[in-house]
């Protein structure tokens, strides 16, 4: 009996969010006295996996499964627990497994609880706690089904180094046609960006850029700070910003260690897209914005004064400390 976790990978290298879940997986087998099986579809060094804890990696290669596919991967998922006897299935809250998961927990019979921030407080009954209604609350739910389905929210535990002897097995799941009821015809990516999705550091505006043509700064900013940009949804509604980059409630969710919104305002549903991100700081010259209320810190002023010296300033410290 072990805890099983899924890695995810991109162009054969696992994610960051993979090397959470393994060490957060590794720290529920040592709850309970059993050994962490990580998964791998098409991923990259088994090895990597043994740094953050696993034991023992089950790896898929397969041509068909080179696109994500929430039906075929819910299914690899589900055939490699019940091939390990895994009572515990750990996965991310990315985009995609937050698609798989619920497909998982049908698989196997399982409860399912999304957006978990701990290790469970208690594995008999087995009980975890993680945030709800857009992370205003918190919630301490037990799973009472004999497999228990865990979706660990991103950041919330760490990348914690615990080094594993670790081994390695091919696993070839059996895959029917009904598992690629939905193709994927082609995929375009942006590959010179920092993704919204994987970014530890978030630059944000709204409308207080006043057009397009401001952006640069925006963009100065966040390749200084190796950092992701996004928008406020009526940004990318007015097309100044792709819908890529909208983040919000009816957006993409962030929840990146440091999220810098720069002239929004911070309505109800741009906050629940973002309040899950660790430091919040706003820029913005109305001081009765919203947004200041939520924010870690705060600057009242002109933007186009402030984020240029906030520019030369960090790059006047990157020369020092480089």
């Amino acid at each position: 009996m072990s805890v099983l976790v899924y890695t995810e990978s991109e162009n054969g290298s696992f994610k960051k969010i993979a090397h959470e879940a393994v060490a957060y997986a590794k720290g529920i087998a040592d709850t309970m006295g059993t050994n962490v099986t990580a998964v791998s579809v098409n991923g990259g060094d088994a090895s990597e996996l043994g740094k953050f804890g696993a034991s023992k990696v089950l790896e898929v290669s397969n041509e068909k499964l080179k696109n994500f596919n929430a039906e075929a991967y819910a299914d690899v998922l589900a055939q490699a627990a019940k091939a390990e006897g895994a009572n515990v299935v750990v996965l991310t809250s990315s985009a995609n497994s937050k698609f798989m998961a619920p497909l998982v927990a049908v698989n196997l019979d399982a409860g399912y609880v999304p957006n978990v921030t701990e290790l469970p407080s208690s594995t008999a009954p087995f009980t975890v706690k993680h945030s709800v209604f857009t992370n205003k609350a918190f919630s301490n739910t037990e799973i009472n089904t004999e497999v228990k389905v865990i979706g660990l929210g991103k950041n919330a535990y760490g990348v914690k180094e615990n080094e594993t002897s670790v081994t390695t097995e091919a696993f070839s799941p059996s895959l029917s046609d009904d598992d690629f009821s939905t193709e994927v015809v082609s995929v375009d990516k942006a590959t010179d960006k920092v993704t919204i999705a994987d970014a530890e550091i978030v630059v944000s505006a709204g409308r207080g850029m006043k057009g397009p043509e401001n952006w640069g700064m925006i963009e100065e900013l966040a390749e200084t700070l190796g950092a992701a940009t996004a928008c406020s949804k009526p940004v990318s509604d007015m097309g100044w910003r792709p819908h890529s980059e909208h983040v919000g409630q009816t957006g993409k969710p962030v929840a990146s260690n440091l999220y810098i919104a720069i002239g929004i305002s911070g309505a109800i549903q741009h906050l629940a897209g973002i309040n899950a991100s660790k430091t919040k700081v706003v820029i913005n010259n109305d001081p009765e914005a919203p947004f200041f209320k939520a924010a870690d810190y705060g600057i009242v002023g002109d933007a186009f004064e402030v984020v240029p010296q906030l520019v030369e300033k960090l790059k006047e410290f990157k020369a020092q400390n480089n």
